[in-house]
This record gives C-alpha cells, structure tokens and sequence, in this order.
C-alpha cells in the first residue's frame, strides 16, 4: 500500500494560497502527512500570484518556525517555488536566500517578468511563433530546455514544478541534468498530468518524482490522488518517488 509522507508544494496567503502557513499545517495533520513544503511563489510573478518581495521569505520563516514550535508530529519546510526569469538559467530566488531556505521549487512560468528586456522580447517571440510555426515551435522547445538544464546546474534545486506545463521540453534532456544534481520533477495533482509518456521519459532517464498538491486551499493539502494515479499509470515503484512510501 502506498502512503503519502509530505506535501512539498503548497501556497499560502504570502502569495496567491487561500490558507495560512497554520492552516496548511492542520490540514497537513490531518492527512496524515508527516512534512508540509511551504513553496509561495518568487516575486517575478506578476500582480497577487507572487510574494511581494525577497525579504517575505524571511516573514515566512520566522511564521514556519512559530507554527512548527505550536504542533508536534509535522516537519514543516520554509520555501519558495522560484520562477526562472533567463535563458541562462537564473531564478528570482537568489543564491544567497536559496541557501537559508529548507527547500527550493523552481518552476517555468508564462507571466514573469524576466531578467532582462531582451529575455522577455525572445520569449514572447518564441511564444507567439512557436504556435505557428513547427520549425519555430522546435527552436523555442530547445531554447526552453536549455534555460532550465541551466538553471538545475546553476542553483540548488530540490524540485522542477509542473514540467512541461505550458512551455515545451525535451523530458529526456532535463531529466538527465536533475539526475546528475539529485532534483526530482513533479508530477503536479492540481493541473493534471498531460501526458504520461513524461513520467516515463524521466524515469528512463534515472529520474525521481514528488507527487506535488500545488494546494491553493487548505483543504487541497495533501489531495495527491491524480498524481498517485498518474504514477501508477507510468509504472512507478514508490521508490522513484521521494514522497511515498510502500506499507
């Protein structure tokens, strides 16, 4: 039997969750899970979806502590799911906080801002002309998968979010790099596994997974089940996955 032991990715009112860092916890416990990841957004975001600055990462450790003082039988984990800003890899996250930080998502999004304008006029060149063109679409796929193999080999990255997610990537490609610098790939509950001919690329590779709620609500912490689904599907053994054990 398999049984979930941690949530690592979950979102909080620091940047666009429903639910207190206390309230993640109690529904934390409640699922039976040992460790919460907290993981609220970098400030690349755009608008309410991110935290407002780095030094909310300080809030957000000290809040974590106070509530892992308050409850017993839960390791709680202060984070961040930092959001790769260039194509050569750098996070809103810097070194220096990832550092502090218990844990460290990095994930591809379509609404940040980059780090510089001409990383934001490339990708939305690539964006708009990926989908109209397969030679385009091939360009920016191997201009995407660069950037992230370069952002695992530049920071210390524990887990890649939704991979794949709206952006194209050779899984293959990536899978190796996050071998090699032992950072797992999420297999994401919330959006759903689009394909799971990923998982099975990744684990090809040597790849291991965490099956991630991205809870927005506390009441979603710890709902894994798609993504158990979507594992099995694959032909995982709870051993490929760092948050599951096998009773």
């Amino acid at each position: 039997m398999w049984r979930v032991i941690a949530d690592y990715h979950t979102h909080t009112v620091y940047s666009h969750g429903e639910g207190t860092i206390m309230e993640n916890a109690r529904a934390a416990l409640d699922q039976g899970l040992e460790v919460l990841g907290i993981a609220d957004h970098g400030p690349a975001n755009w608008g309410h979806i991110a935290t407002t600055d780095l030094q909310t990462f300080d809030k957000i450790m000290a809040e974590a502590r106070q509530v892992q003082a308050e409850l017993s039988g839960l390791t709680i984990l202060a984070g961040a799911e930092a959001n790769l800003i260039s194509y050569d890899g750098d996070l809103d996250i810097p070194p220096e906080l990832q550092k502090r930080l218990d844990q460290v998502l990095a994930g591809f999004h379509v609404t940040i801002r980059p780090k510089t304008l001409g990383d934001g006029v490339k990708f939305a060149a690539q964006w708009t002309l990926g989908k109209l063109s397969a030679r385009e679409h091939r360009k920016a796929r191997n201009d995407n998968t660069k950037a992230m193999v370069e952002a695992v080999y530049k920071n210390k990255i524990d887990i890649i979010t939704h991979p794949g997610l709206n952006i194209s990537i050779d899984t293959s490609e990536l899978a190796r790099a996050c071998v090699k610098r032992d950072t797992a790939l999420e297999i994401n509950a919330k959006h759903g596994v689009k394909s799971i001919e990923f998982i099975r690329a990744a684990a090809k590779e040597g790849a291991r997974f965490a099956i991630g709620s991205d809870a927005h609500q506390p009441d979603k912490v710890g709902r894994l089940e798609p993504g158990l689904r979507a594992a099995r599907a694959a032909g995982l053994h709870p051993d490929q996955i760092i948050n599951v054990r096998d009773e």
